[in-house]
């Protein structure tokens, strides 16, 4: 029921550290030689070409890039290549001047043992991984000798899932540069026929688009190919820019003359099954919509938007209501009506009516929804022959009534008995999703995650057409008895139109006469069966047409397949039986060489005449974004806007909002101490940070100089969470973690969310427009004899932060007044005192100075300002004890 965007691939090559994806002339990098046309950065990138292949909707798919470094001097090249998030990446290969570096799967753990050693060792390359909205980019760069080739092969496999009637393959294609030889290359084989094919790219012209595109299919085969000459790929006529860059895709869909379709390979077989024509079966259903305070402005208006054109879409023969939760829950009837005229107008006053309130009572709106759901079936107010289904909205977590995730879980659980599905979207990322996914996936349902952008009501209506028309209700797909071993899931609630069922297994006899397949279910009029069988010979003959096709390729669609439905059954699996699935799915990535989540792809590749390691894992819903450099976050700021920032051993600085001027501190706290830094209830945010000391210090000592060494940044509403050292940068969304070093330069996005590292540098975590924080990495000579590595935490912006915010820093963010007078000679003459007058307190503070490194971390910016004593005591609220917490998280 997924909305399928089928990416082969989102293409981007970048030669140095060019970024802007505006070339510079070549003339005026490389002097007056004469280069071949497409060189930027001394960088050609001569070829690239993706070739796809896709077998009864298993899709095999093969990036090639192919450069050459013209410069005089070694450059760095990087490979992007972007993906569905649905998909297994399955190789990678990295070709220097022929010599080849394999990529290798490995056990997660393994992996990551192998990566951190090469952390300490100070090899590495950054893991690549990561998300979007539906693609995830791999990423991975090297550094190539001057007059050197260089080949990048990455191949991923998915099984396309039929969605509205089609299957879509999604390209985004951003090359960055001028290609010589640019080829898109589809080809599809479909047992049953294509029915049709069509393709089209949103960067070019109709024009140009119908000379580089080809796209023919005849029976069984479709064939697209995209070949842009060099003048085609311009972004004008004389410029030396590419105008590729945005969506090329490719819809089809095959002949159903069966409802069903069975294809046996080698002893595996899959059984594909989207019966057409039935009449639908009607619907009772139940929308229970967060209406609470964080759901205001336009979440709210996007939601009325989309419920009122869901009610356009109603049949007469459906049944709804909506129950709207807060802190309490109220309902629009006090049962299901029929979606007659009269009642959907007076349906969409209510909605048109709908507004914000206080708190989140999740349970409570779930548990009304749910009992009345039941009473309908139960009273027989509904028709014998429909279905129920309930869909929830929610942009929060529970914050008042019933708030406990597993508790919640049980009553919801209970209540539905297994009796119909629940679906839940998360608005936004300000929520505890895997929370929503569990207690979907417990009853039958599906989460979805609706993105806070302007296409959301688009977002919700969509996946409403996705369950608006049930053609079957309690699907079975039945083989015969003591035939069929390793079977996938071949019971489902729902056949929805425009949907399929796929169902692979494997065949106990590979020498079986034929094969017969049964699929129950019960339809609008009456219970239906349908019948598929198979003559083994005639399935034999047929195979032999598919000669260019991958042989093995039913087999990889049940590993495929199995895997997926397993790591879905991991989630809410405990004790003994999740870890039996995750060795089950985990030995089968392993076997099949798929990048799953419980599995990593070790990238092993020459630098400076060493071996650097990288690693591709399977992310959860973060994505790898282009590179961002920390000039462009930094000259965002206003010199005028205030500052908050800790760094150095450890000095407070604070800028106070109005005033020209400084405040500072130090905190004297022995090594491993851990301080709050900032929290905030409102927008889940909290920061800590973990004091080291020199080489000579002691656990126990105070003396010496301290610093941060360590920090945690986490978005309790996201479950989101990042730990920051001076080796390491381990970021975690949910249960998965991913790992990088400061060896890495690159950028984890999604909504709502952005961190960025800057080599050797710094880097920088946003939370939307309005929240920024930046850490320095401060490096020393490894073998100084007392000092050694730290970090600085800077608050670049903090406009959207409330006013409950709290912490060492966070205390600060709103306004407050202070007044200096009687300036008099200090202990030391360079540095005068001053009393201070601040919260009500006076004080005797010392003129002085601090350093900001966000520009320069090596020499950085005098910043003066006024000096507390006694570990700030008198300006900060309470004593600094009162911030010391046990861990950083």
């Amino acid at each position: 029921m997924r909305t399928m965007w089928w990416p082969c691939l989102v293409l981007a090559l970048l030669s140095g550290l060019e970024t802007s994806g505006f070339p510079r002339s070549p003339l005026r990098l490389l002097g007056k030689r004469s280069l071949p046309e497409g060189v930027v950065d001394g960088i050609e990138v001569y070829s690239t070409k993706i070739s796809c292949k896709v077998t009864s909707r298993f899709a095999h798919n093969v990036v090639t890039t192919r450069a050459v470094n013209r410069a005089d001097t070694a450059k760095e090249v990087s490979f992007d290549v972007e993906l569905p998030k649905t998909a297994f990446i399955t190789n990678f290969t990295l070709t220097i001047d022929g010599v080849t570096y394999p990529g290798n799967v490995k056990e997660k753990e393994v992996a990551q043992k192998q990566y951190e050693k090469a952390v300490s060792q100070g090899k590495t390359a950054g893991l690549v991984k990561a998300s979007g909205r539906k693609l995830e980019k791999f990423t991975v760069s090297v550094n190539v000798a001057a007059g050197s080739k260089v080949t990048f092969e990455l191949t991923y496999e998915e099984l396309l899932k039929r969605n509205k009637g089609k299957y879509e393959m999604y390209l985004k294609v951003q090359p960055k540069q001028l290609v010589r030889h640019f080829e898109i290359d589809a080809h599809i084989f479909e047992p049953q026929g294509i029915s049709m094919l069509d393709a089209e790219a949103s960067f070019i012209t109709n024009d140009l688009l119908g000379s580089a595109l080809t796209k023919s299919f005849s029976g069984k085969k479709g064939h697209v190919s995209f070949k842009p000459s060099l003048d085609q790929q311009r972004s004008c006529p004389t410029c030396t820019d590419s105008l590729l860059n945005g969506d090329f895709t490719i819809v089809y869909d095959v002949n159903r003359e069966s409802p069903g379709n069975v294809q046996i390979v080698n002893g595996y077989f899959v059984h594909f099954f989207a019966p057409q024509g039935l009449p639908v079966v009607p619907k009772n259903i139940v929308f229970v919509i967060d209406v609470s305070g964080s759901m205001s402005g336009r979440k709210i208006q996007q939601t009325r938007e989309a419920l009122l054109k869901i009610l356009d879409d109603m049949k007469e023969d459906d049944y709804l209501n909506f129950i709207l939760f807060s802190t309490d829950v109220t309902t629009w009837k006090d049962h299901l009506v029929q979606a007659t005229p009269a009642n959907l107008e007076e349906a969409k006053t209510f909605v048109k009516n709908i507004h914000d309130q206080s708190m989140t009572n999740i349970n409570d709106g779930l548990l009304k929804g749910i009992e009345m759901l039941n009473k309908a079936r139960e009273d027989h107010t509904v028709p014998e022959r429909s279905t129920s289904i309930i869909i929830m909205l929610t942009d929060g977590d529970a914050n008042t009534g019933e708030s406990r995730p597993e508790k919640i879980q049980e009553n919801v659980r209970n209540a539905i008995g297994g009796k119909f599905p629940l679906y839940n979207l998360g608005f936004g990322n300000n929520l505890n999703y895997n929370f929503l996914e569990t207690l979907a996936l417990e009853n039958h349902g599906l989460a979805r995650r609706i993105y806070e952008d302007s296409d959301a009501n688009l977002q919700l209506q969509g996946f409403y057409e996705e369950v608006a028309n049930p053609l079957l209700t309690n699907v079975e797909v039945e083989y015969p008895e003591n035939a069929i071993l390793d079977l996938t899931r071949n019971s489902y609630p729902h056949f929805y139109d425009g949907s399929e069922i796929v169902v692979a297994g494997r065949l106990v006899d590979r020498n079986m006469d034929n094969f017969k397949a049964d699929v129950k279910g019960h339809g609008a009029l009456n219970d239906l069966t349908f019948t598929e069988e198979v003559d083994m010979e005639e399935m034999d003959a047929a195979l032999k047409e598919q000669g260019y096709i991958f042989g093995d390729y039913i087999e990889r669609l049940w590993a495929y397949l199995t895997i997926e439905q397993l790591l879905e059954k991991r989630k809410n699996a405990k004790g003994d039986e999740k870890e039996n699935i995750t060795a089950e799915a985990l030995d089968l990535s392993l076997k099949y060489h798929f990048v799953t989540p419980l599995t990593s792809m070790v990238v092993t590749k020459p630098e400076d005449n060493e071996d650097q390691t990288s690693i591709a894992d399977k992310p959860g819903e973060v994505a790898i974004a282009e590179t961002t450099t920390m000039s462009f976050l930094t000259t965002q700021q206003s010199s005028q806007s205030p500052y908050y920032y800790v760094d150095g051993d450890p000095h407070f600085i604070i800028q106070v909002p109005g005033k020209n001027d400084s405040i500072c501190f130090n905190i004297d706290e022995k090594p491993g101490t851990v301080l709050r830094l900032i929290q905030d209830p409102v927008t889940g945010i909290t920061v800590t940070g973990q004091i080291i000391g020199d080489k000579r210090s002691n656990a126990s000592s105070r003396t010496g100089k301290t610093y941060f060494g360590k920090l945690g940044i986490t978005n309790a509403w996201m479950d989101f969470r990042v730990e920051v050292t001076t080796e390491k940068i381990i970021l975690g969304t949910g249960a998965e973690l991913s790992t990088f070093s400061w060896l890495d330069t690159v950028t984890v996005t999604q909504t709502g969310l952005s961190v960025t590292i800057n080599r050797k540098k710094n880097m920088v975590v946003s939370f939307g427009d309005g929240i920024s924080f930046v850490i320095i990495l401060h490096q020393v000579w490894k073998k100084h004899p007392v000092h050694q590595d730290f970090l600085g935490f800077y608050v670049v912006d903090n406009h959207r932060m409330s006013a409950q915010t709290h912490g060492l820093l966070g205390q600060f963010f709103q306004p407050f007044d202070f007044k200096v007078f009687g300036i008099r000679p200090g202990s030391d003459p360079t540095k005068p005192d001053a009393t201070m007058v601040v919260k009500n307190h006076r004080l005797t503070v010392t003129r002085g100075s601090q350093k900001d490194y966000r520009k320069d971390a090596s020499v950085g910016t005098k910043v003066i300002c006024w000096f507390v004593h006694n570990n700030g005591e008198g300006l900060i609220d309470g004593v600094h004890t009162d911030y010391i917490v046990p861990s950083l998280f």
